[in-house]
């Protein structure tokens, strides 16, 4: 009987030890993405929308944007 439990113990021992080795194995969750740059349009209107600049501070910034250089 006792030497029941002493294998059982061992098979028990082994898998905790096999599974300790796997879950330290696994790889590494991924990073995560890069945050995404806002463009200059996209910033104008949140200024516009948050009261930082007038509609023709907005206007003129804007068609400043929309020239070719």
């Amino acid at each position: 009987m006792v030497k029941l439990l002493v294998v059982l113990l061992v098979i028990i021992l082994v898998v905790l030890v096999l599974m300790m080795i796997r879950w330290r194995s696994a790889p590494p969750p991924p990073p995560p993405p890069p945050p995404q740059r806002e463009s200059p349009r996209e910033i104008l209107k949140r200024r516009y929308a948050a009261g930082e600049i007038d509609e023709d501070e907005y206007l003129r910034r804007m068609s400043g944007l929309n020239q070719d250089w």
